[in-house]
């Protein structure tokens, strides 16, 4: 028997690629996947969208995350830091129970859930 390709490293094939899509003036929507497979490509995308926010407060409604690991928290945690770096804020809307549970045991909780 055939075995099937391997997914390719940005991908988790449970739920397709992740995304981070400008939903207004500073408002922004994550979907798909946070995971060890999708972590980099969605390190560099968020980074390239934050980074063209020159400042501005920026809110993220993480509500469309479909799965996390804690590389996906470190993303998330990653983010806050280029946007503080930067002189601007951003806040988390929406986060899943997973990544709020893992914030708790990394004792990053209140930094993720309060934002920059």
């Amino acid at each position: 028997m055939n075995a099937p390709p391997p997914a390719p490293a940005d991908r988790d094939v449970r739920a397709g690629p992740f995304r981070l899509v400008a939903s207004g003036d500073g408002q922004l929507a994550a979907h798909g996947p946070l995971s060890f497979a999708t972590a980099r490509r969605a390190h560099q995308e968020g980074l390239a969208s934050l980074a063209s926010a020159n400042g501005r407060e920026l809110e993220i409604d993480c509500a469309g995350i479909t799965s996390s690991d804690s590389a996906g928290l470190a993303v998330l945690l990653d983010w806050l830091a280029a946007v503080k770096r930067a002189g601007g804020g951003l806040r988390y809307r929406r986060l899943p129970s997973g990544l709020v549970a893992l914030s708790r045991i990394g004792e990053v909780e209140e930094l993720l859930e309060g934002g920059v």
